[in-house]
């Protein structure tokens, strides 16, 4: 995959996530409408919060960590083989995930009083939790061959379909809540309807790919024992390549844990308004809204556009196009990130207060969320160089790093927390976010560069410094327009654009040119 092509990747995908976080929004400000923060509203994220849980664990992470490397190495070398192995993948899933959304219905009662005990003490928010969880656990196996389906198409190269189909789901959900109204059993049908959607537009992607399904039964391999069992298994069911992906995507599952309780740990700290003030929970939530946008947007988009194209140059003895690509994303990072993040520091209070100052939420709300703004934001960069350089080490098939150097960066949070939550308050715990980024990264970059050589890190570091310069010129038109001038929010945005795209030409940022370049030619 040439550069253009992944910058068209890209574009698909970041596209897709702007669309589907803006339905996001939407999907909240009307569930919010009909049940605010009452009974059947916490029903409802509570319930909700095991099958998404399980989506980050065996969603978008497993496909990129464990699919697309073994698929795409499949494609390349032993294409006769690739769909026989799709087949197999799609047998094991079917059975685990069955076996999980049985149990998880069965076990309901048990899994609410673990993650809401203090629903036992209203019986009969308990009562519709439980209802609501056991009618939403069969979106985990939707969701799961959903994640599959993404990626074999990602492995073809294919990204269109499944970047839009996140949307579907949003959308599901705000149609039945608006039929249903303030019935909750609306929402609960518009997740499964979604999840059914979501499967339903890749399947025939998929077999104009050349797909076929095969579910075999288990066939005789091995001699019969006295108790009329066998010893072994058919090929359908086992198969190298699978055993392979299971081994990738333990390490995936880990480190979801960490990230997980990396969360856990901000929300406790946050939540002692003693130390932290006030709302400091409420605050790292819109405020990591936020600094999620444009994350999602151009970090992950170009994270999961290029692995495809590490895993088949991983494949090359010679790494110099591996390197290559990767030093071509992590400056393409620099171009787009550097200056998202320049621009969220310097708007953080004229962003966050066009965003959410109404109602309850007051001037005070909108000081303490930009100032865990600022703080997240400087580390945009970082977090932004970490989905690249994990997909780096996925496409190499080592999982197991990026969880041993997560852990580390997950305990150096919590000390920096702990010591910056007092001078800093709820800035402190952002702050210390972006320290353990930058942190992760840095470790991340040492370990590939040990791992695989050289990887142009001054021609990278160039690109920095130059896009920096870049920015700073742009933020010293933002603080004109916004602050002196007082020009509407979207009006700064727009001057913001032209007088970083101006400044990139100015000091020959290179991927500014090919940026351009790419447009020019789709138009």
């Amino acid at each position: 995959m040439s550069k253009k092509h992944i910058i068209k990747s890209a574009g698909i995908i970041g596209f897709a996530t702007v669309i589907s976080r803006i339905l996001g929004f939407v999907r909240d400000i009307i569930i919010a409408k009909f049940f605010g923060t009452a009974k059947y509203a916490e029903a409802f994220v509570v319930a909700f919060r095991i099958p998404n849980m399980l989506r980050d664990l065996i969603g978008e992470g497993a496909a990129n960590a464990a699919f697309v490397p073994v698929l795409s190495e499949y494609a390349v070398k032993k294409k006769e083989e690739f769909w026989e192995l799709a087949n197999v993948i799609l047998n094991l899933l079917l059975i685990a995930l069955s076996v999980i959304t049985i149990a998880g219905v069965l076990a309901s009662p048990l899994i609410v009083r673990l993650i809401a005990p203090g629903f036992l003490g209203d019986p009969e928010k308990f009562a519709i939790t439980v209802k609501l969880t056991r009618l939403m656990f069969p979106y985990i196996l939707l969701i799961g061959l959903t994640a599959y389906t993404m990626g074999v198409l990602n492995s073809l190269k294919h990204f269109s379909m499944p970047a839009f189909s996140p949307c579907l789901l949003n959308i599901a959900i705000i149609i039945c809540a608006i039929i249903w109204g303030e019935s909750v059993m609306g929402l609960a049908s518009g997740v499964l309807i979604g999840g059914v959607l979501q499967l339903g537009v890749q399947i025939p992607i998929l077999y104009k790919k050349g797909f076929k399904f095969s579910f075999t039964p288990l066939e005789k391999v091995g001699p019969v024992t006295k108790r009329g069992s066998l010893t072994g298994f058919t090929r359908k069911l086992n198969h190298p390549a699978a055993n392979k992906i299971g081994i990738l995507l333990l390490p995936r599952i880990l480190g979801s844990c960490v990230y997980q309780v990396n969360l856990f740990i901000n929300t406790i700290l946050a939540s002692l308004s003693g130390i932290v003030g006030l709302g400091g929970v409420a605050a790292l939530y819109y405020a990591n809204r936020i600094f999620q946008f444009p994350l999602a947007i151009f970090g992950i988009a170009i994270a999961q556009a290029v692995l495809p194209t590490m895993s088949r140059e991983a494949l090359e003895i010679d790494s110099d196009k591996l390197k290559k690509t990767l030093s071509f994303s992590l400056r393409v990072i620099n171009f787009i990130i550097v200056p998202a993040s320049i621009g969220l520091i310097v708007m953080a209070v004229p962003i966050t207060r066009t965003l959410f100052e109404r109602g309850k939420f007051d001037r005070y709300s909108t000081l303490i969320t930009a100032d865990a703004l600022v703080f997240y934001s400087i580390g945009l960069f970082s977090y932004s160089g970490i989905k690249v350089l994990v997909s780096c080490f996925y496409s190499l098939k080592d999982t197991l790093t990026p969880v041993k150097i997560a852990s580390i960066s997950l305990l150096l949070n919590v000390i920096l927390s702990l010591v910056l939550m007092f001078p800093l308050k709820i800035g402190g715990l952002a702050l210390s976010a972006s320290v353990a980024g930058i942190f992760n990264f840095s470790a991340l970059f040492y370990a590939l560069r040990k791992k695989i050589g050289c990887l142009g890190g001054r021609r990278i570091l160039n690109s920095f410094l130059k896009v920096t310069i870049a920015g700073l010129v742009m933020a010293f038109a933002i603080y004109i327009c916004a602050f002196k001038i007082n020009l509407n929010l979207f009006i700064v945005i727009f001057i913001a654009i032209v007088s970083y795209s101006i400044a990139t030409f100015i000091f020959d940022v290179k991927e500014s040119k090919e940026f351009i370049s790419w447009a020019l030619k789709r138009n």
